[in-house]
């Protein structure tokens, strides 16, 4: 296989939660400041609401730097909230806290998209991963992007983690996803035939005033605007630093593999986006216990399956990075013990407690920090 060398740099969004009451809190500002008069190396930035913040790691070469850099970036995170009287919560959504009651951080960005997009944007209170892929030729990052698309319900069943809203079960391993996915520029990426294609139809958004910022592109995979890279979004938040050092090795893993498929010329999958749309709404919905597409086949299979095919059709280039261990390692633990949305669940049933669900986020959180 061809190009052994990209990179991986992850951002990671935490709610920030009363250390008392376990409800969401707006000390985002209390929280950034008290990080900055430590001198941390560590930068932690606004999120759309006062009860977010975000990090982002340098450029990583191996999932050890991932793992370390993920390290040293809650550590930081969780000190400076302890010291404000908060708790970090790495969770799509917050287990009961309701959106009406969050403040939007004062910024002229945020205050633009409530304007444009009205309620819809009240409601966002919700937290992802996003992991960026080194590849700095445009041409083949798109290409890479046809490729990868058809896996994102894949990877968004293996990693969803919020099924709790405003204190009930929503039916939804990701209802993060089923709240993100209705803004008019989320959800999964169209097909591309270039480059010159993709620019193209992005200035169509914009001539059309559907959005007026190429960075106000949502979908699930897209090519960043300010780095060389191919960007996945699909992904609630990551309970644990296994599980998003696990995430940030399979899309490698998954973009390798499609820019090699595009290297010779082996043909991408066109499917439609009316089925992609489909495919993530029961991704969100099912998770890990429902049935996902094999779109090769255009037939339903158990998502576990779906899973298993990924990390066959990744394997070499898992090999190749050194990460086999780790990624699969971690996946087949996630296999046999649940993702983190049917984990929360299972500390409900047992406890019927979601200030207990909320503890037990807070817990996983800071694991290994």
């Amino acid at each position: 296989m061809a190009k052994p060398a990209f990179t991986i740099g992850v951002e990671e969004e935490y709610q920030i939660v009363d250390a008392q009451t376990r409800s969401l809190t707006g000390r985002s500002n209390s929280l950034i400041t008290t990080n900055e008069a430590a001198q941390i190396e560590q930068k932690i930035v606004h999120e759309l609401f006062r009860c977010e913040v975000e990090i982002a790691t340098n450029v990583c070469e191996t999932l050890e730097d991932v793992r370390q850099a993920l390290t040293a970036a809650r550590r930081a995170v969780i000190n400076a909230a302890r010291a404000t009287g908060s708790e970090i919560a790495a969770a799509g959504t917050h287990p009961f806290s309701r959106w009406e009651e969050q403040q939007i951080t004062p910024k002229e960005r945020y205050y633009a998209l409530h304007s444009d997009l009205g309620r819809i944007i009240r409601e966002l209170i919700i937290l992802g991963c996003h992991v960026h892929v080194g590849i700095d030729d445009k041409e083949m990052a798109v290409q890479v992007m046809n490729r990868a698309r058809v896996w994102l319900p894949t990877l968004l069943a293996l990693t969803a983690n919020s099924p709790f809203w405003e204190g009930q079960d929503t039916g939804y391993d990701s209802y993060r996803m089923a709240l993100w996915s209705r803004l008019p520029t989320s959800g999964p990426p169209p097909f591309f035939d270039s480059y010159a294609d993709y620019q193209s139809f992005i200035q169509q958004l914009i001539n059309t005033g559907i959005t007026d910022d190429p960075t106000k592109i949502y979908w699930d995979i897209r090519l960043s605007e300010r780095f060389p890279t191919v960007e996945f979004r699909m992904s609630d938040v990551c309970s644990t630093i296994d599980e998003a050092v696990m995430l940030a090795g399979l899309v490698r893993a998954l973009a390798h593999t499609c820019y090699n498929d595009a290297m010779r010329d082996k043909a991408a999958m066109p499917v439609r986006g009316e089925m992609m749309k489909a495919a993530m709404w029961r991704a969100a919905r099912y998770g890990l216990s429902g049935e996902l597409i094999d779109f090769d086949k255009l037939q339903s299979i158990p998502a576990r399956t779906s899973v298993s095919t990924l990390l066959e059709y990744v394997q070499p280039a898992l090999t190749i990075y050194g990460d086999e261990s780790v990624v699969i390692g971690e996946v087949e633990r996630i296999l046999a013990e649940g993702n983190s949305a049917q984990r929360q669940r299972q500390i409900y049933q047992e406890t019927k407690s979601l200030q207990t669900v909320v503890d037990e986020i807070v817990r996983r959180s800071a694991l290994s920090v």
